[in-house]
């Protein structure tokens, strides 16, 4: 017979395990489930019918010279903006951890400030800027097409001014984790300043650069946003997007994601295997504000400046957009700034039907994303840190690999899955559907924003977790509390500063979530803001205007949450980003 306490140990191992259990079930159905759908997709022989199976359509992809160039073109767009992102980023980042020069703190915060807009919204305000007719033409009295005869540098240039701080947060974070020991004692051997950097500190922060790396990789060769925004057609992702309509008859957009997703993979893993290196141990950690160097005179206004610099260049975008949404239609063209300005976008922003119903839709949709990640993230979380229940390294796997699959892969899987049973003709027909008479996209909005989100709630918990001793929950047990009563009592207020971070990431970069949005909301009255400034953008008259006052109120969330997230997490912001 057990003993009482081994009957305890056996039922909280086997709720263990039950959790464990659903946790990966969930996952299988709402991450791995629409993946392999669309996988099976680019091999059915008839789509329709979904039978047999062939090599014939992904051979066909790269066979048509117009698909080739997509993804020759998606490529290049992905690589040149990850390599300009890490040499906007990494320089910042290591000024920043050695040195101390005044304002080191506001310029910081005002990196991430770039991550309060979606790039594709800030191409709005780039082509005001850039454009033939655009600000720097009059400025100048020049001619130039910067965008027309170059789209792919727009392009280019709105994702990494974008992206860097995702870099900029990883590099930070594994900075902070260096020894400095190791620095002074090859300065002690006589190693010069750039010896010791490229010697001992980027081989020790290749990795972080690396996890950041892959992020901005696979963001940009997924993008579908920025191009749509530039009329930039040739990249896969638009080619896909423009093949939804096909999706119930030809396999060919199956295909192009798979050969997507393919890519994006196969890049991971090379890059890893080239750039990503091994993690390196550090026997101590000594604080780095004690061994930060002083930065005074011209030295230090030369780290502000290049700070200054790089914050300016990169808010020009969000600039463009607040002079178009504040500019009275039509009353910017071949002029430095706006001929007249107004406030009436904004109102209409904000009270005409289309853009209203889209805000609320956003507002809802992201609210109940937020709760349901809560909710989820805690549970595995939980099982993550206070458990040691075989299998959990699957979970965790499962957890963040919506980092390292595309955004429109993952958008693409769920319109497949809308046409299975029980969607589609099934007895769920009415209950969700994308692609229908009368479709009802939220449970999927719901579910492609949860999922998608997902790793932000549970690293943000993972961290406040490790933070918080296992002998406090324990103690609670022992003085009679239940293992749910401890957890909510005793944990959860100790945790509640990582779970409002990571729920306010949640909710923010749902609210402006591009990929799932575009694809999945197929009617006005569903559409959420990404969407409906995707449509505004493309309506004569007013529509650039009021397409940028949803970017501005879209910005200023962003703002609120993304420096709240900053005071709450600190440097541990950083680890959200990395796959």
């Amino acid at each position: 017979m057990l003993s009482d306490m081994g009957q305890g140990r056996l039922w909280r191992r086997s709720v263990q395990y039950v959790l464990l259990g659903a946790c990966i079930g969930i996952l299988m159905l709402l991450l791995v489930y629409p993946i392999m759908l669309t996988v099976r997709g680019g091999f059915y022989e008839d789509v329709a019918r979904r039978e047999g199976f062939t090599l014939r359509h992904l051979l066909l992809v790269f066979e048509d010279p117009r698909l080739r160039e997509g993804l020759f073109n998606s490529l290049r767009l992905a690589v040149l903006t990850t390599i300009s992102a890490i040499l906007i980023a990494l320089p910042l980042a290591i000024v920043s951890a050695r040195f101390r020069f005044p304002g080191k703190a506001f310029f910081s915060a005002l990196v991430l400030v770039p991550l309060i807009l979606p790039p594709f919204v800030g191409a709005i305000g780039m082509r005001a800027l850039l454009g033939r007719e655009g600000a720097l033409n009059a400025l100048l009295g020049t001619d130039f097409d910067i965008l027309g005869d170059a789209r792919i540098f727009g392009v280019v240039l709105v994702q990494a001014f974008s992206l860097y701080p995702i870099i900029y947060l990883n590099a930070t974070a594994a900075l902070a984790n260096l020894d400095p020991a190791l620095d002074e004692a090859a300065e002690n051997l006589g190693a010069s300043a750039w010896k010791r950097l490229w010697s001992i500190t980027l081989p020790l922060v290749r990795p972080g650069v690396f996890a950041g790396g892959t992020i901005v990789f696979i963001w940009s060769f997924t993008e579908l946003g920025t191009p749509l925004m530039f009329d930039y057609p040739q990249v896969t992702a638009v080619q896909i997007f423009n093949g939804l309509k096909e999706v119930e008859t030809s396999a060919k957009p199956y295909a192009l994601t798979v050969v997507m997703l393919a890519t994006a993979i196969m890049a991971y893993f090379l890059g890893k295997y080239l750039f990503g290196g091994k993690g390196y141990a550090m026997y101590s950690k000594a604080s780095r504000a004690a061994s930060e160097k002083p930065l005074t005179g011209g030295m230090g206004l030369l780290a502000c400046g290049a700070f200054a610099l790089v914050s300016f260049l990169a808010l020009l975008p969000h600039l463009g957009v607040i002079l178009t949404s504040l500019s009275g239609t039509g009353q910017w063209y071949k002029t430095v700034l706006p001929s007249t300005f107004t406030t009436d976008h904004f109102k209409e922003a904000l009270t005409a039907s289309d853009s209203f119903t889209a805000i609320t839709n956003s507002l809802k949709l992201a609210f109940a994303a937020m709760l349901v990640n809560i909710a989820f993230g805690i549970v595995i979380s939980y099982i993550l840190v206070r458990t040691n229940v075989r299998g959990r390294n699957i979970l965790d796997a499962l957890t963040m690999l919506p980092l390292a699959v595309p955004g429109l892969v993952m958008a693409f899987g769920y319109v497949a899955m809308s046409l299975r049973w029980p969607f589609g003709d099934g007895p769920l027909g009415d209950f969700a559907s994308v692609i229908a008479v009368d479709p009802n996209p939220v449970p999927f909005l719901i579910a492609a924003y949860a999922v998608r989100r997902l790793p932000y709630i549970v690293r943000s918990t993972v961290a406040g977790l490790e933070q918080t001793s296992g002998e406090l929950e324990e103690a609670a047990v022992n003085l009679g509390a239940s293992r749910v009563t401890a957890v909510r009592r005793v944990i959860l207020p100790l945790i509640v500063a990582n779970l409002i971070a990571g729920g306010l990431l949640v909710f923010s970069f749902s609210m402006l979530e591009v990929s799932d949005s575009l694809i999945l909301a197929q009617k006005t009255e569903d559409f959420p803001i990404t969407k409906a400034i995707l449509a505004f953008g493309d309506r004569l008259g007013d529509g650039p205007h009021v397409a940028s006052a949803l970017g501005v109120w879209g910005m200023a969330l962003l703002t609120v949450t993304i420096f709240a997230s900053s005071l709450l997490l600190g440097k541990k912001l950083g680890s959200i980003f990395r796959v």
